[in-house]
């Protein structure tokens, strides 16, 4: 498509078909400053975007606000000019204990506890991540010496609903949830994956994610103290190492 999309502000060619997707505006210039030769292409709303290269090959970072529908809108615009690789680099909250602080969790997949794909497909079908992009998430992890897990995440809508579920009128409801998920072995909570992984499935896109646990409020719960961690450094890191991994591996199956 040659016109420029609505939300994005955006056309064919501005991105590449390597497209990182962090939820903070801000955290765009960041991921930037480690490609070659980035440059600021659009910024409209909650959606700011940079592309650059990587090892000679156009890659981008697009911004898609808090939560599910606005990280919906940047998919479908993003597929529409080209992009076909995404990989969420996002924050989130550790849920087993196992998960600390500071550390990294790969999805394989996540919890669909958002209303916006419903709007797309009945909650039956899964949120999955594409099997590539994990395993290169995994060999970019292992390559940089840091601590990591590798499963399922929760996407919500309520960041609220999670952190203060007992001053909600469904209360009860929340609790109980949260309490499975747990149970399930779950291993960290935010606001988007989910919604990535059925939108490129059901587009035959490829999608992964990878979160920092910023903190961990069942930790916090048995301490007594809440510990946040704030620095992006191993997280940019790996993400930017597992694009590395997808370009190298496509360049091969193309030889």
């Amino acid at each position: 498509m040659d016109e420029v999309q609505y939300h994005i502000q955006m056309r064919k060619g501005d991105v590449g078909r390597y497209v990182l997707l962090p939820g903070d505006p801000g955290r765009c210039a960041l991921i930037a400053e480690r490609f070659d030769n980035a440059v600021l292409v659009a910024q409209n709303r909650e959606f700011t975007t940079y592309t650059g290269t990587l090892d000679g090959v156009k890659v981008s970072v697009t911004s898609t606000g808090i939560g599910a529908p606005s990280t919906a809108i940047a998919v479908e615009e993003l597929a529409r000019i080209g992009a076909d690789t995404f990989i969420r680099v996002g924050t989130s909250g550790g849920m087993q204990l196992e998960v600390k602080p500071g550390d990294l969790v790969i999805a394989t997949a996540a919890v669909r506890d958002e209303g916006t794909t419903i709007q797309y497909i009945p909650l039956a079908y899964p949120a999955v991540a594409s099997v590539e992009v994990v395993n290169a998430l995994v060999a970019a992890a292992e390559a940089k010496k840091v601590r990591y897990h590798v499963g399922i995440l929760h996407s919500k809508d309520s960041f609220y609903g999670q952190h203060l579920p007992e001053t909600m009128p469904a209360a009860d409801y929340l609790l109980s949830r949260w309490k499975a998920w747990l149970r399930g072995n779950v291993m960290a909570s935010e606001m988007e994956a989910s919604t990535i992984f059925v939108l490129c499935n059901i587009k035959r896109l490829r999608a992964g994610c990878i979160v920092l646990a910023a903190a961990n409020q069942e930790i916090a719960k048995l301490e007594g103290k809440r510990e946040v961690v704030h620095d992006l450094t191993s997280l940019i890191d790996v993400a930017i190492e597992g694009l590395r991994v997808l370009i190298r591996k496509d360049a091969e199956r193309k030889a």
